[in-house]
């Protein structure tokens, strides 16, 4: 840990997150001992107080609504990608995926912006948030870039409402603000902070949910480009050879005009959609759907230059940010936070993609191919051997300085040392035992 907080310049990114608090405890220990609890599998409130402050000051940094958490999480991920360049392989471009996922606060009550959100899962509405989040990925390595708690546009969803009280310049302001927006609006707005913040990436990756001509072209005038995939809707019309279509009419005429298939994808047509007076060119590709070979999925994107096998290649990095997603709720308690204050909320989210940049790192320095997994367990069992290493290189401080008194004793005292190595681990042992070796025993 200590190692990664040298790599990514710890305490410069945490002068840059506008942390005016006038306190003698800098942030960057705060975020240190919080990733701590979260490799311990503990919560704040059950964790052991840290020695350097009070657990009530942690809880007034981490809710301190001055802290711009977006621009850490931004920063973050931008010297990680850096640090990893030579690890990683120069021929996969860098893409952005966007996609969102569902916390859940049922027992929740006075948490400000709480809202009825659907669950896809569950086919039901649950009160909680969506986590909006931007990750890169360039095939071989997912990092989450930044990400936005977001509540509801509709005012009848919330179950909460913002502060009266609150001022909409400050940062705070403008974090509540852009929760109650529409999430393709903030996606775009996700886009454009990791592009200000030195994120290089060529391509950005989403589900149906989020394509649409409106996303596509805006994201072109970025110099990016979209690959997404799209609804079969009959609401949305595309023009192919002078007629307008919606995705099921164009998938029947490919048809029936007895194209030939192909191994990898069914059929690929460039059409162009009509968006703010501007012919937007979208090259579609239609592709089998897993195990319902009498489906079809269509993939689309605006570089009309890329090949079929090429888009589906892409496409399917997207599935990279659920992996994250999985390991967030599984390990690092992405979706059992307890925060009833809006700001701890974004401060958890960045936490947590802090430990999963932590994870992602540490896994590119293994020699053997460990899981995310594996790598927690071994942080959650190595916290606690340095703990008991610190106290029995104390004790054993004591024990010399008895020997050093009382030469009469040390017999004794080395029988007490023998029955304590038998029931160490190895591990401990060895640490243990060059501390011996240091001291004279």
């Amino acid at each position: 840990m200590s190692q990664f907080c040298q790599l990514v310049h710890l305490p410069n990114l945490v002068h840059r997150l506008n942390d005016c608090r006038h306190s003698d405890v800098s942030l960057g220990p705060v975020l240190v001992w919080v990733l701590k609890t979260i490799f311990q599998r503990q919560t704040l409130y059950r964790a052991e107080a840290p020695t350097f402050c009070t657990k009530r000051t942690i809880y007034n940094m981490l809710d301190d609504g001055r802290i711009n958490w977006q621009r850490l999480s931004c920063q973050l991920a931008q010297r990680v990608i850096a640090s990893l360049t030579k690890r990683l392989d120069a021929r996969h471009s860098g893409a952005l995926i966007v996609d969102d996922t569902l916390i859940p606060r049922l027992s929740a009550k006075q948490t400000e912006l709480l809202a009825n959100t659907f669950d896809h899962d569950k086919s039901r509405h649950l009160t909680g948030f969506r986590g909006l989040t931007i990750a890169w990925s360039n095939g071989q390595l997912v990092l989450p870039v930044t990400t936005a708690v977001l509540s509801s546009k509709k005012a009848s969803n919330r179950v909460r409402a913002p502060a009266s009280t609150l001022d909409w310049r400050t940062l705070s302001g403008q974090r509540r603000a852009q929760a109650m927006q529409e999430m393709p609006t903030v996606s775009l707005a996700l886009i454009k902070q990791a592009l200000a913040n030195w994120i290089k990436a060529k391509y950005v990756l989403f589900d149906s949910w989020f394509t649409s001509s409106k996303l596509l072209l805006a994201l072109k005038r970025l110099g990016l480009v979209g690959v997404g995939m799209l609804k079969r809707t009959k609401k949305s019309y595309f023009r192919y050879w002078s007629r307008e279509y919606t995705i099921p009419d164009l998938y029947r005429h490919l048809r029936r005009s007895n194209r030939q298939t192909h191994t990898h994808y069914l059929y690929s047509c460039i059409v162009k959609a009509e968006r703010s007076g501007v012919e937007l060119p979208i090259k579609l590709v239609f592709v089998t759907k897993a195990h319902r070979g009498n489906d079809y999925l269509v993939l689309a994107t605006t570089d009309t230059t890329l090949t079929p096998t090429k888009i589906i290649g892409l496409y399917t990095r997207r599935w990279q940010i659920e992996n994250y997603f999985r390991a967030a709720k599984q390990y690092l308690r992405l979706a059992t936070v307890r925060f009833q204050d809006y700001d701890g909320l974004c401060a958890h989210m960045a936490i947590t993609m802090m430990a999963y940049d932590l994870l992602a790192w540490q896994q590119r320095h293994q020699p053997n191919d460990q899981t995310l997994g594996d790598i927690f367990h071994n942080l959650n069992t190595l916290l606690p051997v340095l703990d008991l290493t610190l106290a029995v290189t104390q004790l054993l401080d004591g024990l010399s300085d008895m020997v050093q008194a009382e030469p009469k004793i040390s017999t004794r005292v080395t029988t007490l040392i023998n029955n304590l190595f038998n029931q160490l681990t190895p591990q401990v042992g060895t640490i243990i035992g060059a501390e011996l070796t240091d001291i004279g025993i």
